[in-house]
């Protein structure tokens, strides 16, 4: 399962209900706003991990973190501290507010939903995101691995791989392109 289905269907899709109410949104609307958001969060952290020491930096973050709440009660994603969190994720995996800026705004323009509410939403996604991860990290029967079938990664690689040719680099260099080639 890849990480965007893990998230809308943790607690039988009450995670994604509720990551939308914290924002106003519908049920339908919050899973279209996820849909359109954690790819591009998928990216950063795939890009991120493929770095030196990124990926054991990732693995530290998903084993002390504490992410796990954000799945296993979506009553956390309310929380003050989860926008807080989310906002230092969102620090780590984008880098920036102007790539926090873009992300939102290829969402809304994806989805149609306002560019302000997604600004909200992208970290309460972000900690979603994490909490997924951290939550597949630890059913992991041995260690996460760097390959696309496996592991972290491989969680990943369904979201990156978005035209399905086996190959995530085309897509990573796409999706760059775009946003630096944007401003």
């Amino acid at each position: 399962m890849n990480i965007l289905d893990t998230i809308l269907s943790a607690q039988n899709g009450a995670a994604a209900r509720e990551a939308g109410r914290a924002v106003g949104l519908s049920p339908d609307q919050a899973s279209s706003a996820l849909s359109a958001l954690v790819p591009a969060l998928a990216e950063g952290l795939q890009r991120n991990a493929t770095q030196p020491g990124g990926l054991e930096s990732l693995l530290g973050a998903l084993t002390g973190g504490g992410h796990t709440r954000y799945v296993d009660d979506p009553g956390a994603l309310t929380q003050p501290d989860t926008v807080s969190d989310g906002n230092a994720i969102l620090g780590h995996i984008l880098g920036s507010k102007d790539a926090s800026r873009a992300v939102a705004g290829r969402a809304s323009a994806q989805t149609g939903i306002g560019e302000d509410v997604l600004k909200r939403l992208l970290p309460v996604a972000a900690s979603l995101v994490m909490g997924s991860l951290a939550k597949q990290q630890m059913g992991a029967a041995q260690p996460a691995g760097v390959t696309a079938g496996g592991g972290l990664l491989g969680m990943l690689a369904p979201l990156v791989d978005q035209n399905r040719d086996g190959s995530m680099l085309d897509d990573v260099l796409g999706q760059a392109g775009k946003l630096f080639g944007s401003r």
